[in-house]
């Protein structure tokens, strides 16, 4: 029995590295003899980084970026330099993580720092970038990554406007003449987690603003401005790009990245399982064992146990999510691959209650699953 264990980090408990290694401890106490694989994956969001450098083997590097408040903080970037390629994590620089809730400010956050990491991989001599969006604190459309990358975002009157999504809405003239020129070689892919439009119902600000700190008048005001930014950029570039899926994810971000760097944006679970070869590992497994924090409907969008299923479907194997919850809609992961999803709960408790206990659960989930295989 060959089992490869692939899941996604468990919010606030756990990173994807240290729950495939609860999984796989609990198929060993099952079956001493059983051969585990185990692969930490990401969609794009929060931990992506971790888990493509821990499948690639790239070099970790460290600069110092400006948070979402403009404050500093060292982040992280990965440089793969057989392939000249840099991966790119927003949540590094721009992440919803470095800040309290107190702190949360969906109108002014900026994405500054993620233009700054950017820099240092152009410094760096990178052909080509993952930018691996999710995560995110803002909702300025990746006006601030551009401003450090040395576009302008001017008022009426001439004037540089103050960092975030909310100040948009006076933007008069985009000035792209001093944008980093070697910007227009590097080849950008953005992993996306979404496929969410910039604006409206399903928009950046009306679907995401609220968790980081936006009120309902906030949601109106920024969808408002970034409708400005989106008409000013379709006014200098000569393309709109506001309907595109996936253009609202992180705050704008998936719009910015294909509209100024012609990135390509594909769902960050695909991406990742390409760089860590998952095909390769899918083909020397028996059984597949996938999970994150949530299974829900909403899932189907991207995550990453429904990217996992697809391909085990696509190679003919079972696939078993475990899950901190089930959600409304998760039965819909059935038609996606999922051969059977379990929630970790073993009883009632508080989300409080069994945060600090996900390892432990996890691996008495699996080590309940691996005693059946005994009957298979």
């Amino acid at each position: 029995m060959h089992v490869l264990l692939c899941p996604d980090s468990f919010k606030d408990a756990l990173s994807a590295q240290d729950a495939a290694e609860a999984m796989a401890k609990g198929v060993l106490r099952r079956h001493p003899d059983a051969k585990t694989t185990c692969c930490p994956l990401a969609d794009g969001g929060e931990g992506s980084l971790d888990a493509l450098i821990a499948a690639t083997q790239a070099e970790r590097r460290h600069i110092e970026v400006s948070d979402a408040l403009g404050r500093p903080r060292r982040a992280a970037w990965g440089w793969l330099a057989a392939q000249r390629t840099a991966f790119i994590e927003l949540a590094e620089a721009s992440g919803l993580q470095h800040l309290t809730p107190s702190e949360r400010d969906a109108l002014h956050t900026s994405t500054y720092g993620v233009g700054e990491l950017f820099l240092a991989a152009l410094d760096q001599g990178a052909e080509r970038a993952l930018l691996l969006l999710g995560g995110s604190a803002t909702n300025d459309g990746g006006i601030g990554m551009l401003c450090a990358l040395g576009a302008r975002a001017l008022d009426a009157e001439g004037r540089a406007l103050p960092p975030g999504g909310a100040a948009l809405a006076k933007l008069a003239t985009l000035d792209l003449s001093a944008l980093d020129p070697r910007l227009s070689s590097l080849d950008v892919q953005a992993a996306v987690d979404v496929d969410n439009p910039l604006l409206g119902e399903r928009g950046a600000s009306a679907i995401f603003g609220p968790q980081k700190g936006a009120s309902a008048a906030d949601v109106a005001t920024l969808d408002t401005a970034l409708g400005r930014f989106a008409d000013v950029t379709a006014a200098t570039i000569g393309a709109d790009y506001r309907d595109l899926p996936g253009a609202g994810a992180a705050g704008g971000m998936g719009f910015a990245a294909r509209a100024f760097f012609a990135a390509t944006l594909r769902p960050g679970i695909e991406m990742i399982m390409e760089q860590v070869a998952f095909a390769e590992l899918l083909a020397k497994a028996d059984v597949v064992i996938t999970g994150e924090g949530r299974l829900d409907g909403q899932s189907l969008a991207g995550k990453t146990p429904i990217g996992v299923s697809r391909a085990a479907k696509r190679a003919g194997l079972p696939v078993i999510v475990l899950a901190g919850s089930l959600g409304d809609g998760w039965e819909a992961c059935f038609d996606e691959g999922v051969s059977a999803a379990f929630a970790l709960a073993d009883g009632p408790m508080t989300l409080e209650q069994a945060l600090p206990r996900t390892a432990e659960l996890l691996e008495a989930r699996t080590l309940s699953l691996a005693g059946l295989w005994s009957y298979g």
